[in-house]
């Protein structure tokens, strides 16, 4: 008896939702709005997903293909950081190149166009000067060093008097250390042969 209303019961709600037009997911997702229907399957869990994307490791079959791999990993790798240290990038820099101080002293050296950038060419004069036959051009190509060797000196001198002047003002308590010998360096280097590379411009203020 009461099983027959129910069949009665299910019967009729099944002829209101077809006079409708709505199924059992429909009429669920109008009762809870938030509720979405079934896909058919369970949601995995994001540890479940996780697992699933996740490839093992194929290891080369052979030793040779295996060191081929080593040996593009590093090559990879060292192109990235090279690429790094000509931008500049902290973590790719040596110790040498590190540290605010370091980073101005490079800055205040770019700005400015300076005798030393010259020095290699004019040591190649000076080669030049020294494989001529005679004495006069001999004593010429060593008064020429010397004189190249103090303009060098006293421009470094001054570049990093410069940048430990601005060194105190801006990052007060760093060390200035080696900072005269480091701008006088880089000022011999010809400018797109620096690395890292410049960052400013010729008579940009720094």
């Amino acid at each position: 008896m009461f099983r027959r209303r129910s069949t009665d019961a299910a019967d009729l709600l099944d002829q209101d939702q077809q006079a409708d037009g709505t199924t059992d997911a429909e009429q669920a997702r109008l009762a809870r709005p938030g509720w979405t229907p079934p896909k058919g399957a369970p949601t995995p869990k994001r540890s479940e997903a996780q697992a699933n994307r996740r490839q093992p490791y194929q290891a080369p079959a052979d030793r040779k293909a295996a060191s081929q791999q080593s040996k593009q990993r590093g090559r990879d790798e060292r192109m990235r950081r090279t690429q790094a240290l000509q931008r500049g990038e902290a973590w790719a820099l040596p110790r040498k190149d590190q540290g605010p101080v370091r980073a101005l002293a490079r800055d205040v050296v770019d700005a400015r166009r300076g005798i030393g950038e010259y020095y290699m060419v004019m040591v190649l004069v000076l080669i030049v000067l020294l494989v001529l036959p005679g004495s006069s051009t001999k004593i010429i190509a060593d008064v020429v060093v010397l004189a190249l060797l103090a303009l060098i000196l006293v421009e470094g001198w001054f570049v990093g008097q410069k940048v430990k002047r601005l060194a105190a003002e801006r990052f007060p308590g760093q060390s200035t250390q080696g900072v005269l010998l480091y701008a006088t360096m880089r000022g011999i280097s010809m400018r797109r042969m620096r690395v890292p590379k410049p960052r400013v411009n010729r008579g940009d203020k720094v």
